[in-house]
């Protein structure tokens, strides 16, 4: 592993939560995580909610068992620099960016992730669907933000989550600082999303993620949204759309997995300066 002076980016989004993708093909790039800090800076770096590193699944010791399933490995990190196991938005645009770069054909693929293999569709344009795997519901917890506190839902997508139902306008409330958890349900932190019912089967959110502050969107976060919507319906299947300070997003909640249907779109190309960066 190197840390080159140089390196080539692509950046895009999913619903307004954009990533910087690096590519790696020989899987020779060392992403420390100062170096992820100083990307995704937004006044002194390039900015981003965090970034997408793509490497050969094959190369990589801890994906490596997943090879035979999907030949990139998503290496994400969150934009504190800090290592993540999924990120739904980030896998739509990864997917997006290996299309367009011609490692991939349109269609189906795999994605390896730390949370497993991911199983995508997309055309040469348009949205990108995903599966994200059953999600898993572990109890109830609670979350203090600017002071009051909201009851929530224990989603696992892959990554922790609570899925907080309000009545209160979620525009309303202060996402500025991070919200206080239960760290004997969420040892490894988690992220937070709070929800209004928005008529039908429709629902409004803003999240704070774990390591990247207040964003856009998230992706895993909308499923989890998803999941505490349907819960409080009693219901565990159906569609759901998603709306999210981004735009809006699709999850079709079935009996033995989940769908996420939204856009992914690259923006811009370059080279960023990494020692100029961390200097």
């Amino acid at each position: 592993m190197h840390s080159p002076e140089t390196l080539r980016f692509v950046k895009g989004h999913g619903t307004q939560n954009d990533f910087v993708i690096l590519p790696d093909p020989d899987g020779r790039l060392d992403l420390s995580p100062e170096l992820v800090a100083a990307i995704c800076d937004r006044r002194a770096g390039v900015g981003a909610d965090g970034v997408l590193r793509v490497v050969p699944a094959k190369l990589c010791p801890e994906v490596a068992g997943q090879a035979g399933e999907a030949e990139w490995f998503m290496d994400y990190r969150n934009a504190d620099g800090s290592v993540a196991e999924m990120c739904g938005n980030g896998v739509r645009v990864f997917a997006r960016y290996l299309v367009e770069a011609g490692l991939a054909a349109p269609g189906e693929l795999g994605v390896a992730t730390r949370a497993g293999v991911r199983r995508v569709r997309l055309g040469a344009t348009g949205d990108v669907t995903v599966d994200m795997g059953l999600p898993r519901v572990f109890g109830t917890s609670r979350a203090v933000v600017a002071g009051r506190e909201y009851p929530g839902v224990c989603v696992d997508v892959g990554n922790p989550h609570l899925a907080c139902l309000t009545d209160e306008p979620v525009g309303g409330i202060d996402l500025t600082r991070p919200p206080s958890f239960d760290p004997a349900v969420f040892p490894q932190g988690v992220n937070v999303e709070l929800l209004n019912r928005a008529g039908g089967r429709r629902v409004a959110m803003r999240v704070y993620e774990r390591g990247s502050g207040e964003t856009r969107s998230c992706g895993t976060g909308t499923v989890a949204a998803a999941v505490a919507a349907a819960r409080a319906a009693g219901e565990t299947t159906g569609a759901w759309t998603v709306e999210v300070p981004g735009g809006e997003v699709r999850v079709t909640l079935e009996e033995h997995t989940a769908f996420l249907t939204g856009p992914a779109v690259l923006v811009a190309e370059g080279e960023i300066h990494a020692a100029a960066l961390v200097a």
